[in-house]
């Protein structure tokens, strides 16, 4: 179903803070946006842009082994190239997408001038054989 959890945070002075969990007790140090906590056998370092909920986190030292249990599956070769080649089709479709759309439209453009340029060359043939 659910459970309660407990968390508190209490600002020492600026970029100083005492985090108080049901884990036992850690020290933050850093500004919004980056900071390390010390606590609970680790080193917890964070990265992030505010307001956004884009962060970085890197975790070393002492783990409880909670979440541990999962093992990844080794990859093979053959597997790694396909995932290589595809996300490198992914990257160069969306670097090279801007450009084919510049070039269409250049090409575009170019067709349209030409054509006007056709038609004014036609009208004035016409306009000079009339007389």
């Amino acid at each position: 179903m659910g459970n309660f959890r407990f968390y508190r945070r209490k600002q020492i002075f600026p970029g100083l803070s005492v985090n108080l969990s049901g884990s036992g007790p850690s020290l933050s140090v850093g500004v919004r946006g980056a900071h390390v906590t010390f606590g609970h056998g680790r080193v917890t370092r964070t990265v992030g842009i505010p307001g956004s909920g884009l962060y970085w986190t890197s975790r070393t030292g002492h783990s409880t082994g909670f979440h541990s249990a999962h093992v990844e599956a080794p990859v093979t070769p053959a597997v790694q190239r396909a995932a290589h080649v595809s996300a490198t089709a992914a990257v160069l479709t969306i670097l090279l997408a801007p450009v084919a759309i510049v070039l269409a439209i250049v090409a575009f453009r170019f067709v349209i001038g030409l054509a006007v340029v056709i038609m004014l060359v036609s009208a004035i043939g016409h306009g000079r054989r009339r007389r």
